[in-house]
Formats: C-alpha cells, structure tokens, sequence
C-alpha cells in the first residue's frame, strides 16, 4: 500500500504551517524544528541536551499549542516520586474504593524538565509509558495522550547531583538534539522581542491532534526498498565492529534508524525512501545510544567524538544507487 500523490502533498502543507508557526516562537532554528517534527511523526520521544536559556521548554510548548495538545512541565528533583508523575490510588470514603489519581504525564505532551536530576527510581517510572504509551498502577492500566511525546532535557556539562540516565533509558528516546546558540542576526531579534515566559505563548492550533496520528500511520506505509534496508544493515553492523565504541548500534536502534528515515522521507514529501534519509537520522537517533571506551572523557567531548566516528562509517559504506 503506497501513499497517494495528493495525501502526500496535504500532509507536506500542513506541516510546512506548523513549521511556520513554530518558528513565530523559535528563532533561527528551522534545522531543529524539522527535526522535533520528523520525531514527531515517527512517534518518538526527544531528547534535548543543552544548555539553561537556550529555549529547549519553549520548543516543547510551541509544538504543544500549534496542535492544540495537552502539555505538562514536571519539573524532575532529587526528591520527586514516581506517584509524582505516573499517579496514585487513593481510597474514597464516599464510594468505599479506591480511586486513581492521574499524574501530570496524562497529557500529549511532557516535558521532563532536567530528567537527570531525579533518582533512577523515579527516572525508571517513565519507561512503560515512553514504550507503550500506558501506565500501570495497582494491576489496572491507563492509556495516555494520543499523540504522546516526551521532550526530556538536560545539561550537558553540569553533572553535580545528577543521576546520569541508564542506557534502558536512553534506548527509550527516539533522537537527542542540541538547539545551540542561535545566530547573531537572530539573537538581536530575540534581544529587541524582549523577555517572554513559554506559558504566554498564545497561538491558535494549526493542526489537529486527530491529524498527526494519521500522519504516524502513513509513516508505516512509506516504502523501503530492499538495497536501503541493506545499507542500514551494514551501518548497524559497522558501528559493532567499531573499535571507538563500547559496543554498537542494537535492533531496537536499527529499527529506530528505519523509522525515523520513512519519518523523513514523508517529511519532504516522498512515498519512498532514499539514501539521504537515512544518513540525515543516523546521528540524531543513534549517537545517544552509543558510547566510546574512553571512561570519565568530558560528555561534550564524547559526543563529538561519536559524531565524529558515524560521519566516517557514513564515508566509508557504498551508497545504494
């Protein structure tokens, strides 16, 4: 089953208005903002490692109130629960059962404010619900928002009193960015804008919810031709013999590099994938699961490093023609 012409070139306009309107927020980061969109529709979570100021919670709100979705900040500390953020159930005298309390994760959109500062406790209560979109309380399960998206930030270079997130955890985010600082003619007009709080943001939906889980159905069908499906077999399979490398790139991360290519693929209006789809989201979506040998190396410096080494398997493996 392939994607009609017309399907194509609706969904293609539309996210080009969500693109726009996203931007209205979000100066000076297109190559961002297609990237938070591509991650949408492949129904992943986000990873954003930057530093304070750099607008990531703003990103996450933008996207949030351009589809008219629900949105929770939690903001993750030392001493958060994981009832703080899943729920509880608590007795009702009235009714004489028990009753369940949803948590602030119940929405379409979560951002996990600074996730490595919570303990692996409270850190692990997130992985049924990025995995599965549900929760689990008490043998009774709960379905979440429909779109649901975690955006997870944290800071790269302040590790004092943090919890660094387990590799099962990382696994869980669909790609890790960087917003970066913006350029200078873009930054004079955050300056002359002036100072703004996320929250007071307030734009009219470009997008219905109802529409984007269309669009991640449609990602399903965008076709994979057999020599593509080979060339990302041969990157999974370069990164294990990696030497840079602790170990390489799993199944989970294969799929997840397949996925995230037919996202792109449709993003740029294709029923088909191409080599550049893939190479455009092998970074994104697998330096966050890798690590290299060189144990207590500066996160910033490592992250380089891996970059540095996927580029050189992208150079050295054939392009399918």
């Amino acid at each position: 089953m392939t994607v009609e012409a017309q399907e194509l070139k609706n969904i293609q306009s539309s996210l080009s208005e969500l693109k726009k309107r996203m931007e209205i927020s979000i100066k000076g980061k297109p190559e961002v903002i297609d990237n938070v969109l591509i991650c949408l529709l492949g129904s992943g979570h986000l990873l954003l490692e930057d530093l304070p100021g750099m607008g990531k919670t703003t990103l996450a709100y933008a996207l949030a109130r351009a589809l008219d979705g629900s949105f929770q900040r939690i903001q993750f500390t030392s001493d958060l629960l994981p009832a703080d953020v899943l729920g509880v159930s608590v007795y009702n005298e009235k009714e004489r059962d028990f009753e369940f309390k949803r948590g602030p994760v119940f929405a379409n959109f979560i951002l996990a404010d600074e996730i490595n500062r919570t303990t692996p406790k409270t850190q692990s209560a997130l992985l049924e619900v990025m995995d599965r979109g549900r929760v689990s309380i008490d043998g009774i399960t709960h379905e979440v928002g429909d779109p649901f998206m975690v955006f997870a930030t944290q800071n790269p270079v302040d590790f004092e009193g943090t919890f660094p997130l387990p590799d099962s955890q990382m696994d869980r985010f669909f790609m890790r960015l960087e917003m970066g600082y913006p350029e200078e003619k873009d930054e004079l007009e955050i300056i002359r804008l002036g100072s703004r709080h996320y929250d007071e943001i307030n734009q009219s939906p470009v997008v219905s919810l109802s529409d984007v889980v269309k669009w991640q159905k449609t990602v399903d069908e965008i076709f994979v031709e057999e020599s593509i499906l080979e060339y990302i077999l041969k990157l999974v399979v370069t990164s294990r013999s990696e030497s840079t490398f602790q170990c390489g790139i799993s199944p989970r991360g294969a799929l997840s590099l397949k996925l995230a290519a037919q996202a792109h693929a449709l993003y740029h209006g294709r029923e088909y994938l191409v080599p550049k789809d893939v190479e455009k989201m092998l970074i994104p979506v697998c330096g966050h699961r890798l690590k290299t040998t060189s144990h207590g190396s500066d996160p910033l410096e490592e992250r380089r490093r891996i970059e540095s080494v996927l580029s050189h398997i992208l150079d050295s493996i054939p392009v399918p023609r």
